[in-house]
């Protein structure tokens, strides 16, 4: 650096300068977040949430029909011929609710598909029971751990786990920019499973989430978070300083809203019900779920998603490493290079820019 920039750099007119463009990304962090979370969170309503009627004759048929037409694109109904048929539908995910008339009018629901979407279907069909004159008898056909009564624990887990493998991205990125790729994914995997291991004590011993299936839950969740680091350390070779904003953008802003952990995506905008087929948080969400509610049913479908994006993770890591080689290649200095190179500026202040998205 000249003298000349140095002293420009170190003037008040210099260092406001430098602050300010470090201040672009928290404010585009705001801006993300507030768009991503209240975009998705922000007025949630039902449209073609899948519900059955019980009973094969006219007056099923009937109710069916009016439901349908009243709720104007809120509810899908359909008529299924008896409750065997209606509770397999709620275990296998295939409605959220199934309505039984006649003198004591029953509904059953799955919470632990999602507490949000149950409630919803609740408040539907109370008024329905309401207007024949009787109450409503709720039976959950797949109720919650005792430890996670709203059936929100799971998003709150992949909350915890999610921050653990971004924020470590960020630290190995930063703190270990002068180490070579390979160790650095070796600290990358080896930080996935750490943190995988915080998640499943927070899931069973610490606060019981789940009270069987641990151990599939731990699986889950190292694979999900190897991914993310994987990714995340790959990205940083192309993206430095401003790869913890491009993580957060992929697993948080858009990665929490679209999980399914708080509404599901018949609640939510069709953006983030489009992301939640093939979204990883939504992969681990609800591959928690089915293991430990459903019996396994679409487990391998949630597993597949997990292990695509921990391939991603893979393949972004062997690009970084091609990029590498092929920098170092570029920059092969008349001397050899010392063991312990100096930090310069630019990575200090990468290393400022990540701690600020940690």
């Amino acid at each position: 650096m000249s003298a000349g920039k140095s002293a420009a750099a170190g003037s008040p007119a210099g260092a406001l300068r430098h602050v300010l463009s470090h201040l672009v990304t928290p404010l585009l962090m705001c801006i993300g977040m507030g768009l991503a979370y209240l975009g998705a969170f922000h007025a949630p309503e039902p449209h073609e949430l899948r519900v059955d009627v019980v009973g094969s004759g006219p007056s099923a048929q009937v109710l069916a029909q009016t439901l349908q037409d009243k709720g104007d694109g809120a509810l899908s109904v359909r008529t299924v011929p008896d409750r065997t048929t209606a509770a397999d539908h709620l275990r296998t995910q295939d409605s959220y609710g199934a309505y039984i008339p006649g003198k004591a009018p029953e509904l059953l629901v799955a919470s632990a598909s999602s507490d949000t979407s149950a409630t919803a279907v609740e408040k539907a069909f109370t008024q329905v029971a309401a207007g024949q004159g009787a109450p409503l008898k709720v039976t959950d056909t797949a109720p919650t751990a005792d430890g996670d009564p709203t059936g929100q624990g799971i998003f709150f887990l992949l909350v915890a786990v999610s921050i653990g493998s971004y924020a470590s991205v960020a630290v190995i990125g930063g703190a270990g920019a002068v180490l070579r790729l390979r160790v650095r994914a070796a600290l990358a995997l080896g930080a996935s499973l750490v943190v995988s291991a915080i998640g499943a004590v927070f899931a069973g011993p610490l606060f019981g989430l789940v009270d069987h299936g641990l151990a599939g839950l731990w699986a889950m969740a190292w694979l999900y978070s190897a991914g993310i680091l994987l990714i995340g350390v790959g990205l940083h070779t192309f993206l430095k300083r401003w790869t913890t904003l491009g993580v957060m953008v992929l697993f948080v802003m858009l990665n929490f809203t679209s999980s399914g952990g708080i509404f599901r995506p018949e609640l939510q905008p069709g953006f983030f019900g489009a992301l939640h087929s093939f979204w990883n948080g939504a992969g681990f969400v609800e591959g928690v779920r089915s293991h430990v509610y459903f019996g396994g049913h679409a487990l391998g479908g949630n597993v597949l998603v997990l292990a695509l994006w921990f391939v991603a993770g893979v393949l972004m890591t062997g690009l970084a490493g091609l990029a590498e080689g092929k920098r170092r290649t570029a920059a092969l200095p008349a001397a050899a290079p010392s063991t312990h190179p100096a930090r310069s500026s630019d990575e200090e202040e990468e290393e400022m820019e990540e701690a600020v998205g940690v």
